[in-house]
Parts: C-alpha cells; structure tokens; sequence
C-alpha cells in the first residue's frame, strides 16, 4: 500500500490506546518505519494514511490532546 508516495508495505499497525474496544473511533498507527509514523483509520485499512514526520509526532499527539478529540 502507498500513501503519498510512501511504500506502507512493512508497516506494522497498532490500534491506539485511546482507541475504544468494541471497534468504534478506531485510529491506528505503524511506528516502525524510518523517519515517519503513518496514521490511519482501522476501519479502512486500505484507505489513505495520513503521514507524519517522525519528528513531529510528539508535537502532534499533544495538539491532539489539548483539543479534547481523543477518547
């Protein structure tokens, strides 16, 4: 799978841990890839991935805290 030009073939997702356990409001994440962490929705796996620098990470999990978005 591709995402802006990035091969997501070996990524290894995970559910978010503020991810709800009967499959709802479900992100994933694959933090296994140099560079960058892709971000996607589980219910469409093969769907578009939002690709984040991994620098940025950190930054963007606390924007998202701090607009009360997360479960």
């Amino acid at each position: 799978m591709a995402s802006n030009g990035f091969d997501l073939s070996a990524a290894r997702w995970r559910k978010s841990s503020y991810s709800n356990a009967s499959g709802g409001d479900c992100v994933e994440v694959a933090d296994n890839l140099p560079g960058v962490v892709p971000v996607r929705d589980s219910k469409a796996p093969n769907g578009p991935a939002l690709i984040i620098a991994a620098s940025a990470w950190a930054p963007f999990v606390e924007a998202v805290k701090g607009t009360g978005l997360r479960g």
